[in-house]
């Protein structure tokens, strides 16, 4: 029992897999998790939110979802460059793709009931770097919010 024990301590750990290379989905995907986690409160709403946007966005299924979900966050936590996610999804899908996903980021930073100011930051962030109208953003957010 004994060796059993040591050997599973000695064990290789396996090699982390290298992440893909984001596109405006994976973008997007990232962009979804930055906002949850601006308030430093990463919350079982806010995640299940993601995937149910993923899900709707990309015809995926549940599963699919929290997969691309868990390379999203971990793009988020590797490339901290916004301009690089803007830019992928400003440059990939049109004017009206742009608001969906502007209304997405909304969404996930009402899913807890409670928009702090730093969720708020980065969505208006986004959507700034994504070229929404400010009149657009407005009726985004409101069409966001939970009832």
């Amino acid at each position: 029992m004994f060796e059993r024990l040591t050997a599973f301590f000695k064990r290789a750990t396996p090699t982390p897999q290298p992440l893909p290379e984001p596109d405006a989905q994976l973008a997007l995907g990232t962009l979804l998790v930055r906002v949850a986690m601006a308030d430093q409160a990463y919350l079982f709403e806010e995640i299940e939110q993601i995937d149910r946007i993923l899900s709707k966005a990309y015809d995926l299924s549940p599963i699919d979802a929290a997969r691309m979900r868990a390379t999203c966050e971990k793009l988020a936590a590797s490339i901290e460059d916004d301009d690089k996610m803007t830019s992928l999804i400003r440059e990939s899908v049109d004017y009206q793709m742009r608001k969906d996903h502007v209304q997405a980021l909304w969404a996930v930073a009402q899913a807890d009931g409670v928009t702090h100011t730093s969720e708020a930051a980065i969505v208006r962030y986004v959507e700034t770097a994504l070229g929404v109208a400010q009149d657009d953003s407005q009726a985004l957010r409101a069409a966001a919010s939970i009832p």
